[in-house]
């Protein structure tokens, strides 16, 4: 039986794991369930070297999102300036120690994982950013100067994880932030002026890019252009989402991904694996279940009654949609091929642990949904 809200505080961590939202963990399992067989797929029917790999790291994951789901909400307030300091010096280390591979220097090698410091960076601004502005008054947020420190904690570690490169994930901290401002209140024109410099800026923006990004923006436009470069993905992405049909080909049966035609199909690319394989209904089954997943963070976020629970849940499932968006619409062509994976299906350690920590950070707010936090509570 749940407690009444304001001793909701002093329940003991036992209690607490009493109130978590199991239809969240289950809808969660599931997806999971999904990842696994497809990376079984993508491995030729074998457990090794994706599925195994990728059931363990779930397993951790797991573990992770109810040892979060559980530690009062506060400790998670407290410590959110530290929790970005860290990961913003782990993204800082890249440019120092940072492995590099297919191009690109994004992680940290640990030794038992190779830690890629801007999926944790993901997790740490919204964290500070809904402390940011639960700390602020309705009508300070209204106010340009208040929103200085929110723009550099938002636009420091962009512009470091565009320099690995990495424009998927830059473009994930960068809307996720925005959605973080959004919510909190500041005024739909700010957006509108800073989108108008952004677009003044393209050309800038364009000469920094790196060749094969130039390439890829290209490709986009016309994949015709170079259908055995960097057009190849799209192209090929898009022939193996139409094969599938409506019930696709089935298990293990894609010759697009089989056959090798789809590169990364344990990756990036592992959407256009499953559309092949289970056709154009299976695909609708996965994005319902993801539909399912973010609809319970908004009611999560919507239920809470303290501004960090509420700024850190709706921040968390807009990141969630944002994953699946991006991904999704590479695959299909709708946007250009940047590295985003699909959450808990593609293969990958940060990415899953990550994601899990930030399930188990919506979790917490759910169980501490009615614990009043006020802006000045010295508990915080």
């Amino acid at each position: 039986m749940r407690l009444p809200a304001p001793h909701q505080e002093h329940i003991s961590a036992l209690a607490r794991l009493r109130e978590v939202t199991w239809g969240l963990v289950i809808l969660i399992v599931v997806i999971a369930g999904i990842g696994f067989g497809m990376l079984y797929s993508a491995g030729g029917g074998k457990l090794d070297p994706w599925a195994t790999s990728q059931i363990g790291r779930f397993a951790a994951g797991l573990a992770i999102l109810f040892a979060t789901a559980t530690i009062d909400l506060r400790f998670w307030l407290r410590h959110a300036y530290i929790i970005y300091g860290a990961a913003f010096l782990a993204v800082i280390a890249v440019e120092v120690i940072g492995l590099v591979s297919g191009g690109a220097q994004r992680w940290i090698n640990l030794g038992v994982i190779r830690l890629q410091p801007s999926e944790v960076m993901k997790i740490a601004l919204l964290l500070a950013l809904a402390r940011y502005f639960h700390k602020s008054a309705f009508e300070d947020v209204t106010k340009a100067t208040r929103l200085i420190v929110p723009v550099l904690l938002i636009g420091a570690p962009v512009l470091l994880v565009l320099k690995q490169p990495d424009l998927g994930t830059a473009a994930l901290l960068g809307f996720g932030g925005l959605a973080i401002l959004f919510a909190a209140g500041v005024r739909p024109w700010k957006f509108a002026a800073g989108g108008a410099l952004a677009l003044l800026a393209l050309p800038v923006v364009w000469q920094f890019l790196r060749d094969y990004q130039r390439n890829r923006i290209l490709s986009f436009l016309d994949p015709q252009k170079d259908p055995l470069g960097a057009g190849y993905h799209s192209i090929q992405a898009e022939i193996a989402l139409g094969s599938g049909g409506a019930w696709g080909k089935g298990f293990l049966q894609g010759t697009q991904s089989h056959l090798s035609f789809i590169p990364e199909t344990q990756t990036d690319f592992i959407f256009a694996m499953l559309a092949e394989e289970f056709g154009m209904m299976g695909s609708l089954l996965l994005i319902g279940l993801y539909f399912a997943v973010i609809l319970y963070g908004f009611f999560i976020a919507m239920r809470s009654r303290n501004q960090f629970g509420r700024l850190l849940a709706l921040g968390l499932t807009i990141n969630l949609f944002l994953y699946v968006f991006i991904n999704i619409a590479m695959v299909t062509g709708l946007i250009p091929v940047v590295g985003v994976p699909l959450p808990l299906i593609s293969y990958g350690g940060t990415a899953m642990l990550t994601l899990m920590f930030g399930f188990g950070l919506v979790i917490s707010v759910y169980i501490h949904r009615d614990a009043r936090i006020g802006r000045f509570d010295e508990e915080s």
